[in-house]
């Protein structure tokens, strides 16, 4: 049975370093950021992020995360991947459990996340965790 699990995580530290950048504003950048829970289960994460910049400031991006916590009651922790977009205003990843990543109990765990979130949410992340345990 799919669980649902929604929560914010606190970003405590992003470090972002461009390694191409074009006279015309377009880059390519490379971010190591650091969370911390918020008291809901997920203790701690974090993730690297490969990002392409626009002229206009939008982008698109990869990440790969490691989350680690209670996810119904059971402690561990796991890997997602997947690909993101900023607009301007709203950044959007979708990510998946990497098979084989859940580590303790969470061994064998399965699913989807998704992150969606302004400046508003800043310094939080808000994230929907679907997923199922074996």
């Amino acid at each position: 049975m799919t669980e649902i699990m929604e929560t914010k995580l606190e970003i405590t530290s992003w470090d972002e370093k461009p390694y191409r950048e074009f006279d015309d504003g377009r880059k390519f950048s490379r971010a190591e950021v650091a969370l911390a829970g918020t008291g809901d289960g997920l203790t701690s994460g974090s993730f690297e992020s490969l990002l392409y910049y626009r002229a206009d400031g939008t982008s698109e991006y990869v990440s790969t995360m490691e989350l680690t916590g209670t996810l119904g009651g059971r402690s561990g922790s796991f890997v997602l991947h997947g690909s993101g977009s900023y607009d301007g205003k709203t950044a959007r990843v979708t990510t998946t459990v990497v098979p084989g990543s859940g580590t303790g109990e969470l061994a064998g765990i399965t699913g989807t996340a998704e992150s969606v979130s302004t400046h508003a949410d800043y310094p939080h992340m808000p994230l929907t965790i679907r997923y199922e345990l074996a």
